[in-house]
Parts: C-alpha cells; sequence; structure tokens
C-alpha cells in the first residue's frame, strides 16, 4: 500500500469549538498538500472549507449535533425546542 493510497483513504479532521479560520485553513492546506479524501469540521467552517478546497477532488464532511457546543444556531435551536421534560 503506498503513501499516496493511504492518504486518499483520510478524513483530516478539526472539530474542536475554538478552532479560528486560521485554523481551517490551515487544514484545507494540508488536505490538499497530501491529498486526503476530506477534511471534517464542524458546521460553521463548511462554506469556507469548500470555497479553499476548489477546484480539488477533496471533500468536505461535518458533524451533526456534535456534542461540544460548537452546531450552528438554528441546530442548537431545534434541539431546545424537541428537548423533552426532566424526570424529577
Amino acid at each position: 500500500m503506498t503513501s499516496e493510497l493511504v492518504a486518499s483513504l483520510i478524513d483530516h479532521t478539526l472539530l474542536t469549538p475554538d478552532a479560528a479560520q486560521e485554523d481551517v485553513e490551515a487544514l484545507c492546506r494540508d488536505a490538499v498538500s497530501f491529498a486526503f479524501a476530506t477534511v471534517c469540521i464542524n458546521p460553521t467552517w463548511v462554506s469556507l472549507a469548500s470555497r479553499l478546497l476548489q477546484p480539488s477532488d477533496i471533500g468536505v464532511c461535518t458533524v451533526v449535533g456534535f456534542p461540544l457546543g460548537a452546531a450552528v444556531g438554528d441546530v442548537r435551536n431545534t434541539r431546545r425546542a424537541k428537548r423533552l421534560p426532566r424526570r424529577r
């Protein structure tokens, strides 16, 4: 198995809730440099990563409801609205 093949199977991931734009930009540069399969980021950064990775074949993946509070507002509000009352 070649290093290129291994790289093409890797989802390069940055899911910390305090990730900054510069971190996402560096993640995308690395992904292009090593020809990773995807970058996996919090939903807030999907648009930026999509733009940065064009016209490469590297995909963008994200998480939904990740438990670090990094979800976009609509997701948080929907989760609050559907939350079941606590049992006491």
